[in-house]
């Protein structure tokens, strides 16, 4: 049994939006898995899914081994679900918020002071338990989310965009928490994310999602060394040639695979080296000037523009909850 599977599972809103396109993953239990991919990928929508609050509109989805549709109550007992936007209550207290929680989740009353003891322990917020959460920064918050996720010990997390709007130094201390978490407890862990290095280290396997489907899955490592040992970047002053250009380099045995971008070629391949003076000839052989070129190793942006042909980068910092929270329920009418 998979802590999660999908079989060609599709979401298509009234408006005729189709948000998920017939994706199909495994998770293994224990592992964390994270979907990478812009606004708007279908991301949110898919963890609606599996968290029993959306009902798809064809495929199946089983998590902890119940099905989404037919068994979403056992779904539900199975899982803790940290949103996007806080839920805690700002005029409680830390813990008079995991309290609630553990009503809501009906948990066991000779088990509740025990747990949330436990619980603030681990998010490192037992010294502020007793102050009301509007004294608390965005971390604490979020912090403090997670921990009400955590509080019936589910067998499956799931964390949509856990980090979005923290700073770096904020961001960081969330990955800490969610390794701690993902060690103490041995759960799986499904997170939604469009930051790069987030995905990259916390991430067992991840998934690339854009415009709904899935470009391709496996563990950061692999992603990246499937697209070569090495990255060759340049960017050239007019577009004369720039399809010849393209095609000339594919055809190189060096060359695994070429990204066009605007005026921005990108060449994965397996010797930089080797590659770049081929570069300059032809460039120059064709007429074109450089205007700049550089040699790296593959990254995830590498990864994420190979399957689908643009940065992922563009969409950092450009997230507004407010317009998201219209746009998605705008398509759901």
């Amino acid at each position: 049994m998979h802590a999660i599977e999908t079989i060609n599972l599709s979401k298509i809103y009234k408006s005729g939006l189709k948000a998920v396109d017939e994706i199909s993953i495994k998770i293994e239990n224990g592992e964390i898995f994270g979907f990478l991919g812009p606004n708007g990928a279908g991301k949110s929508t898919t963890i609606m899914i599996l968290t029993t609050l959306l009902k798809p509109s064809s495929g199946r989805a089983f998590v902890a081994g119940y099905d989404v549709v037919s068994q979403s109550k056992n779904v539900r007992e199975n899982i803790g679900y940290v949103q996007q936007d806080s839920t805690v209550d700002e005029y409680l207290t830390g813990r008079e918020n995991l309290i609630l929680q553990a009503k809501l989740n009906h948990l066991p009353k000779n088990l509740v002071e025990g747990q949330i003891d436990n619980i603030l322990s681990i998010v490192e917020l037992a010294d502020r338990q007793h102050d009301q959460v509007v004294t608390y920064s965005g971390g604490m918050r979020k912090r403090l989310d997670i921990a009400g996720g955590l509080l019936h010990r589910p067998k499956v997390l799931f964390l949509d965009e856990p980090t979005l709007g923290l700073d770096i130094q904020t961001r960081y201390k969330i990955w800490e928490y969610i390794k701690k978490i993902h060690d103490e407890f041995e759960m799986s862990i499904f997170l939604t994310t469009h930051y790069m290095e987030e995905a990259d280290k916390l991430c067992d396997n991840i998934s690339i999602i854009d415009h709904g489907k899935i470009k391709i899955t496996g563990s950061p490592v692999s992603l990246k060394n499937s697209l070569g040992n090495e990255i060759v970047s340049f960017k050239v002053n007019h577009d004369a040639n720039l399809e010849g250009l393209v095609s000339d380099l594919r055809s190189i045995p060096i060359v695994r695979e070429v990204s066009l971008d605007d005026h921005k070629v990108t060449v994965f391949t397996s010797s930089g080296d080797q590659l770049m003076p081929k570069i300059f000839q032809q460039t120059s052989y064709l007429g074109m000037k450089l205007d700049s070129i550089s040699l790296t190793k593959p990254s995830l942006d590498d990864v994420f523009l190979s399957y689908t042909g643009r940065e992922l980068r563009e969409d950092v910092g450009k997230f507004d909850r407010k317009k998201e929270r219209e746009r998605m329920r705008k398509i759901r009418a």
